[in-house]
């Protein structure tokens, strides 16, 4: 039996290279998506879906509003659902496992980590996965080990103070002095599949963030997911935002350069996080 799965994300970027990565790990699969909660809806009503792989955070009907009607309906009670979100803190995987999801799947992530968790969920409902999907562990973590103890959460406050003296060779000051024309515009923190680097901004537009990284491996790759926790100044949370790799660029014209100028295009279509960028960029 083909496996029936449901891609659900207000990014194309993301939905179109989830069903390229399953396509690929599972040959004959069958695959629908939807922009968002309402559309998704409108789809289960119609649709017979195996699995349900869900952003959380989506403008309109969130992830977690559509888990709720899902819950509801009498067809997919049992129904496995998959939370992707670029948020792996444990209180809010926990708070997601109490409202009812199946499993989550943290952004940025690999075809392996993605198949991991596809792979679970086929086991459970007796559809065999391919070999190359059953073989790999379970590489972006798992309900169990959250709810069984606590994990240890991912750092983000105080990292633009501590990235500015690897970026720049200079310690932060004691008190950061309200930037400058030409000067950089805040920290982010970048993660990757399998890295995370931090990012001096040079340039922040609700399209795209121009910033400097460190080169050190592995180097970042071109169209390659990313998900930005934009910071201030002063270290304070901007916003949370998906992402790709649009550009790579030595940031000097040696071949031992130790900075790379990078690009980040933004994918998210969420009018709250819109909105977040807006305010922070009019006080630049």
């Amino acid at each position: 039996m083909s496996a029936r799965i449901l891609v659900v994300d207000d990014a194309s970027f993301i939905r179109d290279m989830v069903k390229k990565n399953l396509r690929s790990l599972l040959p004959g699969v069958k695959l629908f998506d939807a922009a968002d909660g309402q559309r998704a809806v409108a789809l289960l009503k119609k649709e017979t879906i195996d699995i349900i792989l869900s952003d959380w955070e989506m403008p309109g009907m969130s992830g977690e509003e559509l888990l709720q009607w899902v819950r509801k309906q009498p067809d997919h009670e049992q129904t496995p659902f998959v939370m992707v979100t670029s948020r792996g803190d444990r209180e809010f995987v926990v708070k997601a496992v109490q409202a009812g999801v199946s499993d989550y799947l943290v952004k940025p992530f690999t075809p392996e980590e993605l198949m991991a968790k596809v792979a679970k969920q086929l086991k459970r409902l007796g559809v065999e996965a391919s070999a190359a999907a059953s073989s790999q562990g379970i590489a972006a973590g798992s309900i169990e080990a959250l709810t069984a103890k606590p994990a240890k959460a991912a750092a983000t406050a105080g990292v633009a103070a501590d990235s500015v003296g690897a970026l720049t060779g200079r310690a932060p000051a004691a008190k950061a002095a309200k930037p400058k024309a030409n000067v950089r515009k805040g920290m982010a923190q970048v993660r990757l599949a399998k890295s995370q680097c931090d990012c001096l901004i040079r340039e922040l537009s609700l399209q795209a963030l121009n910033g400097v990284i460190q080169r050190k491996e592995p180097l970042p790759v071109l169209f390659e997911a990313a998900v930005l926790d934009i910071m201030d100044n002063d270290g304070n949370a901007v916003a949370r935002v998906n992402g790709y790799i649009s550009s790579l660029q030595a940031a000097e014209p040696r071949m031992d350069t130790r900075m790379v100028k990078i690009t980040i295009r933004f994918v998210d279509d969420d009018p709250a996080k819109f909105d977040q960028l807006s305010r922070y960029i009019a006080r630049l």
